[in-house]
C-alpha cells in the first residue's frame, strides 16, 4: 500500500491505478476523521454524476460505519426529549441499536398501547417499532467540519476524481441535507405524504409514524421486515418473484416524479427492502426531491427524445430545467448528444443517457442546477435497483405510460391550444396555397 501511494502521488503509476489509490485513501481518511466526513462520503457515494467511479467505489464502503453509540447516550437524548424514560414510553427498548450512522442511531423497541397513525391500519399494542435518534452533537459537529471538507474536496480535481465539479454547490447541497436530517420531523411528514400517495398500491408500504413518540431529535415508526436488495437470494429462496416487484418498482418510482412530483431521492439496498409478503418497503425519507408540474412535462419531453433518439428535443426541452447551453457551443453539444443516442442500444435506459448527457454538459463547460443531478442520480438508481430484481427489464416501457399521459394532459390544456391552434393553422393554410 505504501509503495502504491508513493507511485500514486509522484505520477509513477497508471492514471486509474492512481486514482483507485487515492480514493482509496480517501476513504480511510474519511473514516478517521469521524461521523462528518463519514456523512460527506455517503454523500458522494451516491453521486456518480459528479465523481469518478473509483471514489464512488470506495465511499460505498461508509454506508455503515459509523461506530455505534453507548446505549446511556441514546437513552439520555430521548429521555431529553420526551421527560420521560424509553422504559415508560415504550414496553421494551433494546439497548443494542439496529444500525449506527453518522447523524443517527436505530433501536428496536415495542409500543405500550396501541397506536391510530395518520394513515394506514392502527398499530397494536405491543407492534415492533424501530426508534431512530439524533447523535448528540451530531449536527453541530458535521456542520463545524464544513470548512475542512471543503478543502479536502477541492483537492479531488488534481487526482481526475471529481468531474469539474463545483465544491461550493456540492457542500451547500450537503449542509442543507444535514440540517434537513438533524430535524426528524421533516422525515416523519415525508413518510406519512408518501403512505398517502401509494394508499391504494397493495405492493408499496410505507412505515407508519408514532408521532405520540416523534419529536425533532427522535422518531419512531413501524418496523419492517424483509430483504435488503444484496439479500435476493434470500428472498428467492422464500418463494419471492423478483420480476413483478422490478416492473412495479420502476413503475412507483415515475409515478413518484410525473404525477405527485416528489420523490424518494435516497434509494440504496439499507433504504429498500423486499418483504415476506412480495411487496416492496421503502424507509429513510431523509432525502426528498420535488418537481413542479411544468417541469414534469419537461421530463416527459426529455424522456420521449430518449425514445425517439431526438437530439433537438432532448436540448431544447432541459433548457427549460436549467441546462443553458451558449449559443456557440450549441451545435457541439447536439452532435455529441446525438451520438450518445446512437450509442445506446435497444431499451437502453436512464443510467447510460442521463449520465452520458451530464458527463457531456461538463465536458463542454455547461453548468446544471443541482435539482436536475439529482433527478438524474435517482433515476439512474432505481434502473440498477430494478436491473437487479430483473435484469431485462425495459425501463423505457415501465416510463411510456407516464410520458404519453403527461404529454397528453398538455396537448389538451385549452391555454397550449389557443397558443399553437393559429400556427396551426398558418401551416396548413401554406399547404394549402402551394
Amino acid at each position: 500500500m505504501l509503495i502504491a501511494g508513493w507511485h500514486a502521488r509522484f505520477g509513477l503509476a497508471p492514471r486509474a491505478r492512481r486514482q483507485a489509490v487515492f480514493a482509496r485513501q480517501m476513504r480511510l481518511a474519511f473514516e478517521e476523521l469521524g461521523p462528518a466526513f463519514i456523512k460527506l462520503g455517503q454523500l458522494i457515494s451516491v453521486r456518480p454524476d459528479e465523481f469518478d467511479a473509483a471514489l464512488v467505489g470506495e465511499m460505498q464502503a461508509l454506508q455503515d460505519a459509523v461506530p455505534a453509540l453507548p446505549a446511556d447516550a441514546i437513552r439520555a437524548v430521548i429521555a431529553d426529549e420526551f421527560g420521560r424514560s424509553p422504559e415508560t414510553l415504550f414496553a421494551s427498548f433494546d439497548d443494542a441499536p439496529i444500525a449506527s450512522a453518522s447523524i443517527a442511531q436505530v433501536h428496536g423497541a415495542t409500543l405500550g398501547e396501541a397506536y391510530r397513525p395518520v394513515w394506514g391500519e392502527t398499530l397494536r399494542q405491543g407492534a415492533a417499532v424501530v426508534v431512530k435518534v439524533v447523535r448528540p452533537g451530531a449536527a453541530e459537529a458535521i456542520l463545524g467540519d464544513l470548512v475542512v471538507a471543503r478543502r479536502l474536496l477541492g483537492r479531488l480535481r488534481s487526482f481526475g476524481l471529481a468531474r469539474r465539479i463545483d465544491v461550493r454547490r456540492l457542500l451547500d447541497e450537503f449542509e442543507a441535507s444535514v440540517r434537513r436530517e438533524v430535524d426528524l420531523r421533516h422525515e416523519g411528514r415525508v413518510a406519512d405524504r408518501f403512505a398517502f400517495d401509494f394508499r391504494d398500491d397493495p405492493l408499496v408500504e410505507v412505515p407508519r409514524v408514532v408521532w405520540t413518540r416523534t419529536g425533532k431529535r427522535v422518531i419512531t415508526m413501524e418496523r419492517m421486515d424483509g430483504w435488503r436488495l444484496s439479500e435476493l437470494d434470500a428472498a428467492l429462496a422464500a418463494g419471492i418473484d423478483p420480476k413483478p416487484l422490478a416492473i412495479h418498482g420502476a413503475a412507483a418510482f415515475m409515478r413518484q416524479v410525473m404525477i405527485y412530483g416528489r420523490f424518494h431521492a435516497d434509494l440504496h439496498p439499507a433504504n429498500l427492502f423486499v418483504t415476506p409478503r412480495g411487496t416492496i418497503a421503502y424507509l429513510d425519507f431523509g432525502i426528498v426531491g420535488t418537481v413542479t408540474r411544468a417541469e414534469r412535462l419537461q421530463i416527459a419531453q426529455v424522456l420521449a427524445a430518449l425514445v425517439y433518439r431526438d437530439a433537438d428535443r432532448a436540448l431544447r426541452y432541459s433548457e427549460p430545467l436549467g441546462v443553458h447551453v451558449p449559443p456557440e457551443r450549441v451545435e457541439r453539444v447536439r452532435r455529441e448528444l446525438g451520438e450518445l443516442l446512437d450509442s445506446l442500444t435497444e431499451g437502453g435506459g436512464f443510467r447510460s443517457f442521463g449520465l452520458g448527457f451530464l458527463a457531456l454538459l461538463r465536458r463542454n463547460g455547461i453548468e446544471y442546477p443541482a435539482g436536475y443531478g439529482l433527478l438524474v442520480k435517482s433515476l439512474a438508481t432505481v434502473e440498477g435497483v430494478a436491473r437487479q430484481l430483473y435484469p431485462d427489464i425495459d425501463i423505457m416501457d415501465t416510463a411510456r405510460p407516464f410520458v404519453t399521459r403527461l404529454l397528453g394532459e398538455a396537448m389538451g390544456d385549452p391555454a397550449r391550444l389557443s397558443e399553437r391552434v393559429p400556427a396551426a393553422v398558418r401551416a396548413a393554410l401554406r399547404e394549402l396555397v402551394v
